[in-house]
Parts: structure tokens; sequence; C-alpha cells
């Protein structure tokens, strides 16, 4: 990753773990207001940690360099996936996920969730992870090298509760797109929470309320 991952913790000693992974282009900052606007004081103490992108040559916006968590050829997202990048990226991911645990929080006391290209991550690495975490959240993404999930998923995570939340109006990923991955992931099994909402490639506050109520049951 670029730079370390910023850090915020409701309480001392927190009991419980987000990982939030931002979209193409943002950084860890993108996402720190969201801390503040969620309400989990029922669950106890818990440590945001919202990681940076490494910052790549992304082929779609002409080679311009930026945070991506990996590159994109072109517009229709799940053609010509850079499998190497998002799979360079799980790693990077689960490295923070060992790091959660190593500072003492279980595995299911800690949610993976992304936005955009950090949902495709959290998705990628969430269902691969070896043991059972307390949820995986992904906000307007997809389910990247979806043909590969169905041997690649561990089955410590097949009850794992999944919420996806998506814009109706988004041009970025289509609503069509994260439909088929919310259908492919219910085909395997998965217990997915599904929410639209009348916006466009972003984050509205009836959302966060239902963020809100997903991460009060997950960790409660």
């Amino acid at each position: 990753m670029s730079r370390p991952p910023i850090e915020i913790e409701t309480a001392p000693n927190p009991t419980a773990s987000v990982i939030l992974m931002h979209g193409l282009g943002a950084d860890g900052n993108d996402f720190v207001p969201i801390a503040g606007e969620l309400d989990l004081s029922a669950v106890g103490p818990v440590r945001f940690v919202f990681p940076n992108a490494p910052v790549i040559p992304v082929t779609i916006n002409g080679g311009y360099e930026m945070p991506a968590w990996y590159d994109i050829a072109v517009a229709d997202l799940v053609a010509r996936e850079d499998e190497a990048g998002l799979r360079r990226s799980q790693a990077s991911i689960e490295a923070l996920i060992a790091n959660e645990k190593a500072r003492g929080i279980p595995a299911h006391r800690i949610v993976v969730a992304g936005f955009s290209q950090g949902c495709a991550m959290a998705l990628m690495t969430g269902l691969r992870h070896s043991e059972q975490l307390a949820g995986i959240v992904g906000l307007s993404g997809y389910l990247p090298i979806a043909a590969t999930t169905a041997a690649e998923r561990h089955g410590a995570n097949h009850d794992t509760p999944v919420f996806l939340a998506h814009g109706r109006q988004d041009p970025v990923v289509p609503l069509a797109r994260a439909e088929q991955s919310r259908d492919a992931l219910v085909a395997l099994g998965h217990p997915v929470e599904w929410h639209e909402y009348p916006m466009a490639h972003s984050v509205c506050m009836e959302e966060i309320a239902d963020l809100n109520h997903f991460l009060l049951r997950v960790f409660g």
C-alpha cells in the first residue's frame, strides 16, 4: 500500500474492527466521515481502519497514476480483469486482518467493507478468508473474478452475513452489474442483505442508517 492506513477508535481498547476500503482515485480519508455518522456504542469500542490503495497507472484513465486497488482496462469492469492486481491487494487486506487479530480482535469481530473498487476487494477477500468474519459489506461495487469464487471461497465464511447496497442511477458500476453479483452470491448460498437507493455512484444517509443496523446486528 502507498501509505499506512488511517485508524479511528471510538473508545480505548476496541473489541471490534471495521476495515473499509475506498474507491478508485480516492484514499483512506474518503470514508473517515462515515465513522462519525455510525453509532455503534451498543457493541462497545470499535476500531475503524481506512487503508490507502497503492498508486498505479490505470488503463481506462489513459494510464494516469492514481490510488487503485487494481487496474481497470475497460468500462465493462469484468472484461480483461486485472487478476494479478486483485490478488496483490487481497494479500494486503489479509495482512490488515492479521494485524487486527494480532492486536486482540478475533476474526468473528472483524468486518471487511468497501466502496466501488473497495467493495470488490471486500467481497474477494472476505469470501476467501480462512476464519469466519463478522460480516462483509459491499457498497456500489461488484464481485470480481466471479468465476473463481465458488472454487476459492472458504467454508468458514459460507454463512457470514453480506450487506450489499447500490444506487439505481449509478453510471460507474451499473445496477445490473451489482444485481448479477448479488444473484451469484445467493446462488452459492451466501446470506445477502440487499439495498437499493435513489442515488448515483455515492453514499446516502438512508444507506448509512441501514449499514448501522447491519453492523449492530453482526457485532451484537
